[in-house]
């Protein structure tokens, strides 16, 4: 699945992932290959990205924003964030 983390200024990150964990407005969950379509609210926190299924990962801390998945494309749109760490 595709994965685009957008803030006002730049694209933070773009590429295919395999999955990612959000910090939703009433608590964390997870997308997924193949998920079906959804638009929600997020809080300010820590999103990981799955980059492959052997564990490879990114964590980036946002501020509040919105995730939409269409199409097996998941657009993150955030109001700032920054990448804290890749394993």
């Amino acid at each position: 699945m595709n994965l685009e983390i957008l803030t006002p200024e730049k694209i933070l990150f773009s590429d295919e992932v395999f999955g990612i964990q959000l910090p939703g407005v009433t608590g964390l969950f997870e997308i997924l290959d193949r998920h079906a379509p959804l638009i929600s609210a997020l809080k300010s926190g820590r999103i990981k990205v799955l980059k492959d299924k052997n564990n490879h990962a990114a964590f980036f801390e946002i501020q509040s924003g919105f995730v939409e998945v269409i199409s097996n494309k998941v657009t993150v749109l955030v109001e700032g964030a920054s990448l804290i760490e890749t394993k």
